[in-house]
């Protein structure tokens, strides 16, 4: 880390005026490598503008300007706290505002506005103290000319520039630093200096959350504001053949009817009345020429490509010849099932067109592409759309589609309208609506040594690709390999440290419309690595944890979280007569994550008592959020481990609301105790990566108390 940061003419762009009274501050640092966006991004994305935002008022107020999107994950605390430390900020003067979309805003290893991918944190850790350094060196230099002393005299606290017995507060000097000129250089505190980093901090946004102040897409209301309702295919991919409106429109409240790409939108003047419209449309769809997925032959599908070669997306070694001197062999086959997102805020998005641009309230995570969308649909320029971002009911991915799916229809309908109108998604629209967590086959075949090592291990996956069909197509599939597919399985320390290895592809074509699930392919290759590594520990007739030190021995940040949560588990130690343990550890967008399951099975009913986790994050900047993000995580995954699953027949989706796509109920949520690691390495994400061990935890563990290996999820009645 260092302290100084140069900041040259071309990284650095600094805007200073007076708005309302006070002073903002624009700040840059160099982009980091794209991760995703056009082929030649160096060469078609120019280095951005000004990407993000310091206000300071002459009232002392301290406004953040949040790049990212707050759904839940705490950055709304945890970036505030960055620049409250280098600024010597009075953190209840601090109040955070989502900032626009523009390209000043865009993330700065992507390439453009969005949060996802558990990188908020990393991504903006020198990015946001750079801010609050600047920002205080300015004011420190309006205080020295006013008080005519040198700068070095002078020392910052609390929200003030301190000269002896004297004080003047940020409000104060607002006027004057805005005048000043730009410092081409600033110093960054050291860890030993600071307030809020690495303390636990409570949530800035908790209060208006609780009393309901807070803002989220739903709650969109103004003037002339109508709802509607888009009545979709119900086979994906079809179009509409016909349409029959005339019962709708005699629904009082219904004031128009239109057609859009997606379907036909019944527009009214109440949530109620427009999906009594929508009820009233006589549709036909023109199914013919499309696939109509059906869960039970997908299996088989699957079933039968397993068993021949696929895309080469990891070799090493030679497996074949390897495994013939294998004194065991494990082959084991795991399925997983399409998932849908289902955040407790359905899809909602509010558009007022006008002869000068168009505005969008929303809660989005990928702010560039929808915005991009909109324009496209309106024959705008980008500049000319206005986002208004708020708060998010969640989104674990939904809510960042390169396909801006929901922001793009809600467009549509306020254009056919010719009138201000919110698209509101009902549950049912929710679950139904596609964009899921592929389904995945994988099937394994470790062949071990006398010892129980594995000698050879060569494994196949089978699911349909995320970014296939997207704009990141061109850069995130090399060779045929969508790296989202096999991530977790390619690139783990056990395929890895086996000497021979070979891991093979097959992504299967479907009309299904499928997106990145919290913790993305972790989502399924976690849950199958940790399994087969119980699985082989079982064969080799080893304890659990020890076989997987031997395993890990040369990977110090899994043994760190594996042995914190083993020992925080009491790992060997008895436990209530019918409770067994289960453990897993996994890495996931730059976290290491180990977590033990304390479980019990009766009359083939799972209960999960406790969970405890360890996570080597890095710097844990608030320690309070790494924990809450870790409960989230477990939660998350045990109602999808449990009982979360997407089928079709007859092309449709079968699953409708929360009684027949069941999320985790409160009855079912066990004790979580985390822990974290204290770490000094690279920092990583935390809003995903405690989403992978949780299932082979709960699985190992029903495996230790039953006998029955679990290859399947949601494990549902495959107890009783």
């Amino acid at each position: 880390m260092n302290d100084m940061i140069n900041l040259s003419r071309r990284t650095f762009i600094k805007s200073t005026a007076l708005v309302a009274g006070g002073l903002v501050v624009a700040f840059s640092i160099p982009q980091a490598k794209r991760f995703m966006g056009v082929a030649n991004a160096a060469e078609a994305m120019p280095l951005p503008a000004p990407n993000a935002f310091l206000r300071i008022g002459a009232d002392d107020s301290i406004t953040v300007l949040l790049a990212h999107s707050e759904m839940g994950q705490g950055v709304w605390t945890t970036l505030p706290m960055l620049i409250a430390d280098e600024l010597d900020a009075d953190w209840n003067k601090v109040k955070v505002e989502h900032a626009p979309a523009a390209p000043a805003y865009i993330h700065t290893a992507y390439g453009l506005q969005i949060t996802g991918g558990s990188t908020t944190t990393w991504s903006e850790f020198d990015r946001y103290r750079q801010a609050g350094a600047l920002t205080r060196a300015l004011l420190m230099q309006a205080a020295a000319k006013q008080w005519n002393v040198p700068v070095d005299s002078l020392h910052t606290e609390n929200g003030a520039v301190v000269n002896g017995q004297k004080k003047l507060s940020y409000g104060q000097l607002v006027e004057t630093a805005s005048k000043l000129p730009t410092p081409t250089t600033v110093t960054l505190k050291k860890p030993e200096q600071w307030k809020f980093i690495g303390k636990a901090t409570k949530r800035l946004d908790s209060a208006e959350k609780i009393n309901g102040s807070a803002k989220f897409g739903q709650d969109i209301q103004f003037e002339g504001l109508k709802i509607a309702m888009v009545a979709r295919a119900p086979v994906f991919g079809t179009k509409l053949k016909s349409v029959d409106d005339s019962e709708a429109r005699k629904v009082p409240g219904v004031i128009k009817v239109v057609k859009v790409p997606t379907g036909v939108a019944v527009i009214a003047e109440h949530y109620w009345a427009a999906k009594q419209g929508r009820e009233a449309l006589k549709l036909e769809w023109d199914l013919a020429g499309h696939d109509k997925p059906d869960s039970a032959v997908l299996l088989k599908q699957y079933q039968a490509l397993a068993q021949q070669p696929g895309v080469q997306a990891a070799k090493a070694g030679d497996v074949a010849g390897a495994s013939k001197q294998a004194k065991h062999t494990v082959s084991a086959e795991y399925v997983l099932p399409y998932l849908s997102h289902a955040p407790m805020e359905p899809l909602n998005c509010a558009v007022k067109i006008s002869d000068h641009g168009c505005d969008i309230w929303t809660g989005t995570q990928m702010q560039t592409t929808d915005q991009a969308s909109a324009a496209k649909i309106l024959g705008l320029k980008p500049e000319q759309v206005n986002i208004h971002t708020q708060f998010l009911g969640g989104g674990f991915g939904r809510r960042a589609n390169p396909r801006a799916d929901f922001v793009s229809e809600a467009v549509e309908v306020a254009k056919a309208a010719g009138l201000p109108v919110k698209t509101v998604w009902s549950r049912e629209d929710d679950i139904k609506g596609g964009f899921y967590r592929p389904m995945f086959l994988h099937r394994a075949n470790v062949a071990l040594d006398k010892q129980g090592k594995p000698l050879a291990w060569q494994h196949k996956l089978v699911g349909q690709s995320i970014i296939k069909g997207t704009p990141f197509e061109g850069v995130m599939i090399k060779d045929g390999i969508d790296a989202t597919s096999v991530e977790g399985v390619a690139d783990s320390p056990y395929v890895k440290g086996t000497a021979n290895h070979q891991v093979h592809l097959h992504s299967v074509p479907s009309e299904v419309p499928v997106l990145w699930w919290r913790s993305v392919g972790h989502s399924h290759s976690g849950f199958v690595m940790e399994s087969l590594i119980d699985e082989l520990a079982h064969a080799s007739k080893q304890d659990p944890l020890t076989y997987r030190r031997q395993l890990l021995k040369d990977h110090p940040r899994h043994l760190a979280a594996l042995n914190l949560a083993a020992d925080k588990a009491n790992w060997g130690k008895p436990l209530p007569a019918g409770v067994s343990r289960g453990i897993a550890v996994h890495e996931s967008f730059g976290s290491y994550v180990a977590e033990v399951a304390e479980v019990s099975v009766k009359d083939g009913e799972v209960k999960v008592h406790r969970v405890v986790v360890a996570i080597d994050c890095g710097l844990a900047v608030n320690p309070d959020g790494v924990k809450a993000q870790m409960e989230s995580c477990v939660a998350f995954a045990l109602g999808a481990a449990l009982s979360s699953e997407i089928s079709f027949k007859d092309g449709q989706v079968v699953q409708s609301n929360f009684h027949d796509y069941q999320v985790l109920r409160m009855k079912d949520m066990p004790k979580v105790e985390v822990h974290i690691v204290p770490s000094t390495e690279k920092m990583g994400g935390v809003g995903e990566p405690g989403v992978p061990p949780l299932a082979p935890a709960v699985t190992n563990a029903i495996f230790a108390a039953t006998g029955k290996r679990i290859r399947r999820l949601p494990i549902g009645d495959q107890l009783a």
